[in-house]
């Protein structure tokens, strides 16, 4: 009998697509489905598991394992499986970690859109300023801009205010110097008092026309 796929809408179960009780027999779908599971996973799997979702006996699971192990390893690719105990994980192979470590060196190009952007300008320019702080200069929230420098490294924390609620002050960090070729914040060009007017004077275009779709 197959199962019944069920998904979260609006708050309610619909049902998406059945799920057959049996995938394909044949070593190579399951090889493919071993290898899916485990890429999308991330994390070590135990055999347990992957037999349950497979529809298979634990040897037999063994025996799928073990085969692509060996097709890894005669095909020469860049990834193999390891074994904790009776876990499995998808990993690079240990001869790779040079060309992995010269590719971790290598410069991340950052994209800023617009917006966030704009709010990186406020803090470099306000700093330490809190969240509230930069919503009024921009007129509209910035929780997604602000999480999104905290991710490129450009902003941190810096402090609390000593303010009800004692809400969180943020500063820009050494990657934002490096990023922009600057020794200091102190070297940042002078911003035009007009220019900040139309930060918010945007942001509250942007917010209207997000009210008006």
């Amino acid at each position: 009998m197959a199962q019944l796929k069920l998904e979260a809408r609006n708050g309610e179960l619909t049902t998406v697509e059945e799920i057959p009780d049996q995938l394909p027999g044949d070593i190579t779908a399951l090889k493919a489905a071993v290898e899916a599971i485990l890429f999308t996973m991330g994390d070590s799997v135990d055999i347990g598991t992957l037999a349950r979702v497979l529809n298979l006996k634990e040897e037999d699971a063994q025996t799928v394992i073990s085969s692509l192990e060996e097709d890894y390893e005669n095909e020469g690719r860049g990834i193999r499986i390891v074994r904790l105990e009776d876990r499995y994980q998808l990993a690079t192979k240990k001869e790779l970690y040079p060309v992995l470590i010269r590719m971790a060196r290598q410069p991340q190009k950052i994209n800023l859109s617009d917006v966030v952007m704009e709010t990186l300008s406020i803090i470099a320019y306000k700093q330490p300023v809190t969240r509230a702080e930069i919503e009024r200069i921009r007129g509209v929230k910035c929780d997604h801009a602000v999480n999104r420098l905290i991710e490129y490294g450009l902003i941190r924390e810096v402090g609390r205010l000593d303010a009800p609620g004692r809400p969180i002050l943020f500063g820009t960090t050494e990657e934002f110097l490096r990023h922009f070729g600057t020794d200091s914040i102190d070297e940042l060009p002078r911003i035009n008092p007009v220019k900040v007017e139309d930060f918010k004077a945007e942001a509250e275009q942007e917010a209207q026309l997000k009210l008006e779709v």
